[in-house]
């Protein structure tokens, strides 16, 4: 992930009135027009059903050939391209931005683009060099999207490291780092200056691919591992002593069948948590960990919590009251566009800084790429039962004219 070099706001104390716990009740729903919350209602319940995801590839291809290319793109761009992406020109892209600074969320551009092994055209040098250059556009999209009318923000966006580089070089590098005697050859900073496109862009941390043998590579942490709060204890000292800024985010029970898949094929230990109330438990430590670091070093250190569970935010908000970080100090919180919009709407509203991952790309590129991340992620499209029941409510309140 890449940070433009803008200021953050200062940190202040809590204010003497207390905390105020948000309320994830659908109310901001208010800020949307009925035909959004219809579609992402009707797009939340297809998407909840396993075998779309399981088969989503398979289902296209068939859509197209009974339906017909034309009609097949019109209703996805109806439907699901329109749920979770922002558009595919850059004119697509900027309305759907203003759309969501004026519900007051900020953009988070991800390029949906990743190394396909089985395929030779996307693991060939040309393709690669192709992915650069779509990346850097990315970069000077997501600083031209900035609004400067309002406070001072980061420009966020993020790319996957293997649509740059093979998944096999990417395994060599994590060995590497991995290793004593290879740590002081290939540091941080070395890292850090390997991966400057030469635009003026300060490096906070890169994401690494989401997929087991990857997941030591750089600093994006999985809190399903045992042994993470370790982990971060030492990232984050290391950061610190070598003055470089420290980003962590923050993830809860994320690709946990696919880790678990991944362990049982190569025949090693689980490393995840046996159960949601340990994988709580763990999740809370390494929270408390990160913000009591925020909150003493500030602008160096930065924290996304990217979550859709409602306690978890809860949880968060609360503990950065108590440990006098501001909303809109360097905890962010970060969801899916179309996705979790009940609890991104009561945190921008509430003056926290929210922001909304967005691929954007033509239908082509980008559907694969979200049933991809919908396999991986099989346990978020299926706990949205709350998020429907809202907008439900939220559409039958309307139906039947009845005020807020």
């Amino acid at each position: 992930m890449l940070w433009t070099p803008l200021s953050l706001c200062c940190r202040s104390r809590p204010s003497a009135g207390g905390w105020q716990p948000l309320r994830f009740d659908g109310g901001a729903f208010h800020l949307k027009g009925t035909a959004e919350l219809a579609r992402a209602l009707l797009v939340l319940r297809v998407c909840a059903w396993p075998p779309l995801v399981t088969h989503g590839l398979a289902f296209q291809a068939w859509s197209q050939r009974l339906l017909g290319s034309r009609l097949s793109r019109t209703l996805l761009r109806a439907s699901i391209y329109g749920q979770f992406v922002a558009g595919e020109t850059a004119e697509e892209v900027r309305d759907c931005v203003q759309q969501l600074q004026a519900l007051g969320l900020l953009p988070l551009l991800a390029v949906p683009t990743e190394e396909e092994p089985d395929s030779t055209a996307k693991t060939s040098e040309a393709w690669y060099e192709g992915n650069l250059r779509t990346m850097l556009r990315c970069v000077d999209l997501s600083r031209a999207l900035v609004d400067t009318r309002g406070p001072a923000r980061n420009s966020l966006m993020q790319l996957k490291v293997t649509a740059l580089a093979s998944t096999r070089l990417c395994k060599e590098l994590s060995a590497w780092i991995q290793r004593p005697a290879g740590s002081s050859q290939l540091s941080p900073e070395r890292l850090a200056e390997a991966m400057d496109s030469g635009q003026n862009l300060r490096l906070s941390y890169l994401s690494a691919d989401q997929n087991q043998h990857l997941q030591a590579s750089l600093s994006r942490l999985h809190h399903v591992a045992q042994e993470t709060q370790e982990r971060l204890e030492r990232d984050a000292e290391a950061a610190h002593k070598a003055g470089l800024a420290f980003g962590v985010k923050l993830v809860r029970g994320a690709y946990l069948e696919k880790e678990r898949a991944m362990t049982q094929l190569h025949g090693k230990e689980d490393c995840t948590q046996p159960d949601y109330e340990a994988t709580s438990r763990s999740y809370s430590r390494c929270l408390e960990l990160v913000l009591r670091r925020v909150s003493r070093h500030g602008p160096p250190c930065h924290l996304m919590v990217a979550s859709h569970n409602e306690e978890s935010v809860r949880q968060a908000t609360k503990r950065m009251w108590e440990l006098g970080i501001p909303p809109d100090g360097p905890v962010c919180f970060g969801q899916l566009l179309g996705m979790c919009d009940h609890v991104s709407l009561a945190l921008g509203q509430a003056g926290y800084v929210v922001y909304k991952s967005i691929p954007y790309g033509c239908l082509e590129e980008v559907i694969p790429y979200l049933i991809r991340r919908a396999q991986e992620n099989r346990s978020v499209l299926q706990g949205v039962r709350r998020e429907q029941e809202l907008l439900s409510q939220e559409l039958w309140r309307r139906l039947l004219g009845r005020k807020v």
